[in-house]
């Protein structure tokens, strides 16, 4: 009877114990960022990160119109990335960024200047302040060649896309610089994915959904960080090691 009732208080004092402290606490989820959400890679990206469980913050200009394309699971806070002011609240608890914003004028405050630049570096010394641990931008295939056609159609796009690669390698941020070749709206995973770091000017393409791949595979793989690249597809079975694929790069 006396082992009985001290095996008795032992259970409840363990008990009691176990109430008082809680079970242990899961860690909370990174929230990332992503600016551009509602474009047609910024939602391919909200997306993916969606099916991989992440946090999803996406920085908007237009909550209406972000509910109706993202759905409801996706935190929305509203801002300008031409306005310093309205980009710091959104990086507060942020753990990682990406940028999909882009130009959508050739000339004016949707130019690339405003935009590529001007607003990925308002981004970038945000991202700064709030001691974000990444921030990977999708650049674009080209953006050392300074004759390349698409900067006499749309406003100087490629120089002002690679103003902004140095203005975040300088930032001090560690950072992933993506450069697609020929985005188009394609499913993703069906061919092969490719990295290459010469910048030659190539006819090549990669879906919207296979770039949005590789954003979160850079956030997910330390190898990715501090790298610039360029990526696209081609016409072979998709087989993408991402940690070896980073690992190679320069």
């Amino acid at each position: 009877m006396q082992k009985f009732t001290s095996r008795l208080w032992l259970l409840s004092a363990m008990s009691l114990i176990a109430a008082c402290s809680g079970s242990p606490s899961m860690p909370e989820p990174e929230v990332i960022l992503v600016a551009g959400a509602t474009g047609k890679t910024g939602s391919q990206i909200v997306r993916q990160l969606q099916d991989q469980n992440y946090k999803v913050r996406a920085l908007v200009r237009d909550a209406t119109r972000a509910a109706d394309r993202l759905g409801p699971d996706v935190e929305l806070v509203v801002g300008d990335v031409t306005d310093p002011a309205t980009v710091a609240p959104a990086m507060a608890g942020v753990s990682r960024v990406i940028s999909a914003i882009g130009a959508t004028a050739k000339e004016g405050p949707g130019s690339p200047e405003f935009i590529d630049y001007a607003g990925n570096n308002n981004l970038v010394d945000a991202a700064v302040s709030a001691g974000v641990k990444q921030f990977v931008v999708i650049s674009s295939m080209g953006v050392t060649h300074e004759k390349h056609p698409l900067n006499r159609i749309m406003g100087n796009v490629l120089i002002w896309k690679m103003k902004n690669e140095d203005y975040l390698r300088n930032s001090g941020l560690p950072y992933t610089i993506i450069r697609p070749g020929g985005l188009h709206d394609k499913p993703g995973g069906e061919q092969l994915i490719v990295f290459e770091q010469a910048d030659i000017i190539k006819v090549v393409g990669i879906s919207r959904a296979d770039v949005a791949a590789v954003c979160i595979a850079a956030i997910q793989y330390p190898e990715a960080t501090g790298k610039t690249f360029e990526v696209f597809t081609v016409k072979q079975p998709a087989d993408a090691n991402w940690q070896e694929m980073f690992a190679a790069l320069e």
